[in-house]
């Protein structure tokens, strides 16, 4: 690796908006600002010590992982964090997955908002060692090797909580969101 991919201002650039996405989703966002200058901070004094001998992406995820799961250990977090997993400003992206229609009616717009509100709130409702896993794979679109690394899990456990995070969000948006209407 060499020296200009390790100047702390093009990893700032470059990862910034997406370890800040990754901790809105995890933390919420009233919490997510405040951790991403927490894990940057934690960059620039860690960085001399960056061996390379992972990617660097893989990384920093594992710095804003550990600081999320610090904060979200927090008996203040638990009392009063509102949980905002997803950004409610990346809807039209979600949107766009489910048909390749430019304008959805309005009678579809409003079904749409109706499911992404349910799947947000059980995606927030999963227990955290499972949403951090569905949410690197899922909307980080992760490896599961990377996501190995980053946690410091082996890659069977990834599979485990992955699929079990999957089956028990698929469970609930069955059961309370009418899901097979939607899939």
């Amino acid at each position: 690796m060499d020296n200009s991919e390790l100047d702390f201002q093009n990893i700032y650039d470059t990862y910034q908006p997406r370890i800040l996405r990754y901790l809105v989703r995890l933390v919420g966002e009233p919490e997510a600002e405040d951790l991403a200058q927490e894990v940057f901070v934690k960059v620039d004094q860690a960085l001399k010590s960056f061996r390379g001998e992972s990617q660097l992406s893989t990384w920093l995820y594992r710095i804003a992982t550990n600081t999320a799961i610090d904060k979200m250990r927090t008996a203040s977090f638990r009392q009063d964090a509102e949980f905002n997993w997803l950004d409610v400003s990346n809807e039209n992206d979600v949107q766009d997955v489910w048909t390749e229609e430019e304008e959805p009616s309005l009678e579809q717009q409003i079904m749409r908002k109706e499911m992404y509100e349910c799947f947000v709130d059980f995606v927030k409702r999963l227990r955290p060692n499972y949403r951090t896993i569905v949410v690197l794979s899922e909307l980080e679109e992760l490896t599961n090797n990377e996501i190995a690394e980053i946690l410091g899990l082996s890659l069977d456990v990834v599979k485990i909580r992955l699929h079990r995070g999957r089956a028990r969000l698929f469970q609930e948006l069955k059961t309370h969101c009418n899901a097979e209407d939607w899939l």
